[in-house]
Parts: structure tokens; C-alpha cells; sequence
């Protein structure tokens, strides 16, 4: 049995005391002094295409690049998501993310899975993805959900069979997000009623809000109670941001990180498309943002300066997301969760982190 010592943070509140971690459980908890360091919840990203270099869509060394960054910052897991391409590519790239969720290796943030970003989207709202998109396709979705475990897609409504599609994959376990769409409100309104749960990168790739046409921004911040948000102060004004918080219950963050985070300013992949990272962004050749740079701890950080306090920040990076899931045992800190956690010193620098009770990162 190993422990952990700092300021606890507990579904009840912060606690000075020790987690005592026993294989991949926290196996109980006791008050005691503890050095001044923050210990919180693993972060949990439901968005990530890369970092460290890596593109997911490159195959299984490509995601363990990819995990591996990533727990450096905190995330202790994740969905990699994929994007717009040919069956061929998604395929390699399933392949790939399969492999490395059966043998997970040292240092690694675990993958719990696949956000599909695409193929069935709005071939007007592509943002930054490749133009490979086409309408709902029960078969080809059958086939892709054979090659890795596919936990959340994003869709465009208004595409023709998207609200049958909707059904097909709330009846397999797959949770459909609304993203990349012109939408109309009447038309976000009918997803969210056919099992349509959440709303990908919320105000972007998306129809904007207008007091007379209210689009997908609009019915999403008049009815929904899920949305993931991209913190990085770029892709959405931090007051955007604590208007989305007002009005959706369980906001919670993702980075949509590509291949450029952590990296020096130059040229990367992006599935078939190549990106531009400067010290402002990552952007295609005419200037379109392109996925970001963001690391969760950032956007902790992120939060933190636009004011939330620490405990709240925390929950739009870990347990919010961890209850989109349905992952009852992750994002928080009790006893019989699992032992996922990120130890941050008094500046939110990442100290340590835990996943599953192992120790895969430690500030040198």
C-alpha cells in the first residue's frame, strides 16, 4: 500500500490528509499533515487528436506518443478522437487506438476509447477538418465500431438520416454530440430530442447565435445540460466561456489538442492535412484554427484566471466529464475510486501524477 499527502480535494470539500492507494483503488482517506500541494482527480479529456508531435491517426505508436504527453499535464484519461477522412484512414486509426487500449504502457494516460469527429458532418462547417465528410451511414459505422471502442461521435442534425442515426447509436451505446453543423435551432432542438447528449467544441464549427435566429448556439444554451467547451482563450473569449457555465449545468473542458501540443513553432500532421503552429495557434495554410495547443493543466489554469476558484475548475476538467461517461468510480477522490490524480504545487504546476495507482509522471 502507497499514500498520497496534500490538500485532498473530496466530493465534501478540501481535506489536509493522505489517500491510501492500493493496486488501482484509493483505499481510504485520513486527516493528517500534509505538505502545501493541491491533490486533485485525474483531468479527463473526452477531446484530443495529438500532442507531443503525434497524431492519433498515425497508428498505435502515434496514440502512445500521444498518452503519454498528455499525462505529463494531468490527464489520466481520454477519448482520442479521430477525424473527417476516408473508411481506409479511420480504420488504421481504430486499429491503432485498439492496440494500445489492450496493452496500456508505462507512463501512459489510459485510453478509454474513440471520439469519432466525423465523417458525418457539414460538408459547410468543416472548420479545420479534411473533406472527406458524407451523410449518416448505419452500415459504415457498424463497420468502423468493429475495430475500436467508438464512446462519443460527433454529427451534424440536419444531414439527411441524422435523427434515425441518432436513435441507432443511442441504441448502441454510442453517445452522438452536435458539432460541424448549419443547423437550425428546430433542427438542434429535434437531435437533443432523438438522444443527441452534448455539444462538440461549444460556439465553434457550429451555427451562431442570433436573437432572431438562434442556431445551435442557441437551443444549446437554452436546453442543453451537456457541452464540452475548448479553453484556451482562442477558440472561445473567456467570457463566452462563463456565459456557457451560466447557462449549461455540466460544461465541461476538452483540449482538442492536436499533433502540435508541446511542440516549437512549424508544420504537422493533422490526419491528410498539415497544420501551422505559431506562437498564437495552430492554424491551417489560410488561417482556419486548428485544433489547439492546449494541455488540461493550462486550462486549469485557465479557468483559475478567469475566476473560478480551485475546486470548481477542477470539476469542469475531471468530474464533469467523468459523469458524461457514466464513469461513476473516476473523477473524484473517495474511497473504492480509482486511483487517478494529478498533484499540483501552490502555482498549479503539475507535481505528479497517478493513474490506476501507478506513478507515471513526476516534475524532475
Amino acid at each position: 500500500m502507497s499514500e498520497v499527502k496534500g490538500k485532498l480535494l473530496t466530493p465534501g470539500g478540501w481535506v489536509e490528509g493522505r489517500l491510501l492507494l492500493e493496486a488501482d483503488k484509493i483505499a481510504g482517506l485520513e486527516p493528517a499533515r500534509a505538505p502545501e500541494r493541491y491533490v486533485l482527480p485525474g483531468f479527463i479529456d473526452l477531446h484530443v487528436h495529438g500532442g507531443g508531435g503525434a497524431d492519433c491517426m498515425a497508428g498505435a505508436e502515434a496514440a502512445r506518443t500521444v498518452a503519454r504527453f498528455h499525462a505529463a499535464h494531468g490527464t489520466t484519461r481520454m477519448l482520442l478522437a479521430t477525424v473527417t477522412a476516408p473508411e481506409e484512414d479511420l480504420t488504421r486509426a481504430l486499429d491503432g487506438i485498439h492496440q494500445v487500449m489492450q496493452a496500456p504502457g508505462p507512463g501512459e494516460a489510459r485510453l478509454a476509447g474513440v471520439h469519432l469527429e466525423g465523417p458525418f458532418i457539414s460538408p459547410d462547417k468543416l472548420g479545420a477538418q479534411p473533406p472527406y465528410p458524407r451523410d449518416p451511414d448505419p452500415q459504415m459505422m457498424e463497420r468502423l465500431m468493429a475495430h475500436a471502442s467508438i464512446q462519443v461521435i460527433t454529427l451534424a442534425p440536419e444531414r439527411p438520416g441524422a435523427l434515425e442515426f441518432i436513435r441507432f447509436l443511442r441504441a448502441r451505446g454510442v453517445r452522438p454530440q452536435v458539432g460541424h453543423t448549419v443547423a437550425t435551432a428546430a433542427e438542434t432542438l429535434a437531435a437533443l430530442e432523438a438522444g443527441a447528449r452534448s455539444f462538440t467544441h461549444l460556439y465553434n464549427a457550429m451555427s451562431g447565435l442570433h436573437h432572431r435566429k438562434p442556431g445551435v448556439v442557441g437551443a444549446a444554451l437554452a436546453e442543453a445540460s451537456w457541452a464540452e467547451i475548448i479553453a484556451d482563450g482562442r477558440h472561445v473569449d473567456p467570457i463566452a466561456v462563463r456565459a456557457a457555465m451560466r447557462a449549461i449545468p455540466n460544461l465541461y473542458v476538452v483540449t482538442d489538442a492536436v499533433a502540435a501540443a508541446g511542440m516549437p513553432p512549424g508544420v504537422y500532421q493533422l490526419g491528410r492535412y498539415q497544420v501551422h503552429k505559431r506562437e498564437d495557434g495552430v492554424y491551417l495554410e489560410d488561417g482556419t484554427l486548428a485544433g489547439s495547443a492546449l494541455t488540461m493543466d493550462q486550462a486549469l489554469r485557465n479557468l483559475v484566471d478567469w475566476g473560478l476558484d480551485l475546486a470548481a475548475a477542477a470539476a469542469r476538467v475531471s468530474t464533469l466529464a467523468a459523469r458524461y461517461m457514466g464513469w461513476a468510480d473516476l473523477g473524484v477522490i473517495q474511497k473504492g475510486a480509482q486511483a487517478d490524480l494529478v498533484i499540483l504545487n501552490p502555482n498549479l504546476e503539475v507535481e505528479e501524477v497517478f493513474v490506476a495507482g501507478k506513478r507515471v509522471f513526476v516534475r524532475e
